[in-house]
């Protein structure tokens, strides 16, 4: 890959959803039940998913376990202030393959607007790190409604009271 093919900006996909939680709880729901609105079939292992975890703390895991035991990562927490912000790194590329030596971020943050209503903004960033075309590719797969945006319409109807 080139310099020039590095620095070629790609706009970030942004999404956002309101749900009707309180803002605690919005993040609870994102983070540690996870699993609970993950779609089964966004996995990349080899076995089906049986479990989507984030681990709680700064240098935590991202990761899959497969319903044989096996895991598979997904990239680090950069991030964990609860229960306001979370930042993970995305170590998929555009084919949704492990790249140990790259990652994206994806950043999510939590504003209270009420006692029980919480805007969720998730924005998946540094999608030209893995190359222009590569970084394209995983940019139009995130966007799509079978990406972020239908993601996140499963995390607020789980995450609302």
């Amino acid at each position: 890959m080139t310099l020039a093919e590095r620095t070629i900006a790609i706009a970030p996909v942004v999404k956002t959803v309101t749900v009707k939680a309180s803002q605690a709880h919005a993040f609870q729901i994102f983070t540690t039940r996870f699993a609970t609105w993950w779609p089964a079939t966004h996995h990349i292992g080899k076995a089906p998913l049986a479990n989507a975890v984030i681990e709680p703390k700064v240098d935590g895991r991202w990761y899959e376990v497969g319903d044989d035991g096996s895991e598979c990562d997904w990239g680090r927490v950069l991030a964990w202030e609860p229960p306001a912000r979370l930042v993970l790194s995305w170590h998929l590329d555009g084919d949704f393959q492990v790249r140990a030596d790259t990652f994206s971020e994806v950043e999510v943050t939590f504003t209270p607007l009420g006692d029980r209503l919480t805007r969720v903004t998730l924005e998946h960033r540094g999608l030209e790190r893995f190359g222009a075309k590569n970084g394209e590719r995983l940019r139009g797969k995130v966007g799509s409604e079978g990406g972020w945006g239908g993601i996140l319409d499963l995390y607020a109807r789980a995450a609302s009271d």
